[in-house]
């Protein structure tokens, strides 16, 4: 192989401005101390300081101090949504949970990709919703413009790459419906 030969990522660079990029930097920095060593039980404190990254919550929410939120500005919450312990949130895109979702341990939501197509491997984004009352299990995925309907249950472990219906159980890698939700009592 020569050395001229075209390569995955060449000419590779980042579409934020450097205003941005100082901001992240600045967030990585509250997350991991702030936000972080946080006790346990202080959701409104750490709601507070992603309101002030940008992030719109409206209402009283649950926010554990190990998630992980790359762009606070890109973080939607209504009230009753729960971020759960561990849970990342890859945020190039709007990330919106609606009203009583909740996202179980170690939830993933990537809201960015990249072109493959492309030598330079552009990035591109799409973003997600996680509709009311809907569930999440432990360590599901869910990839870049994917709607989770309203009280839609996600097995552990799923694989969500396209949207998922309303009152439905989904399961599996990747996920799909399996059978009815029934209405919670």
């Amino acid at each position: 192989m020569s050395e001229t030969a075209p390569y995955l990522g060449q000419n590779c660079a980042t579409p934020y401005p450097k205003s941005t990029v100082l901001g992240r930097w600045l967030w990585l920095f509250v997350q991991s101390t702030l936000f972080r060593w946080s006790p346990r039980p202080l959701h409104g404190f750490r709601a507070w300081l992603l309101r002030c990254f940008g992030a719109d919550i409206a209402g009283p929410v649950v926010i554990f101090p190990t998630a992980k939120i790359v762009f606070p500005k890109n973080l939607s919450l209504a009230p009753r949504s729960m971020v759960g312990p561990h849970v990342n949130l890859y945020n190039l895109a709007t990330i919106r949970l609606e009203y009583g979702a909740n996202l179980s341990q170690h939830c993933h939501l990537c809201a960015g990709t990249h072109d493959f197509t492309r030598w330079d491997m552009p990035l591109v984004t799409a973003p997600i919703v996680v509709g009311r009352n809907a569930w999440l299990g432990a360590e599901v995925f869910v990839g870049p413009g994917v709607t989770v309907g309203e009280l839609c249950v996600v097995g552990a472990r799923s694989v969500v790459v396209k949207d998922l219906p309303e009152r439905k159980i989904c399961v599996g890698s990747p996920c799909r419906p399996v059978k009815d939700r029934p209405e919670p009592r």
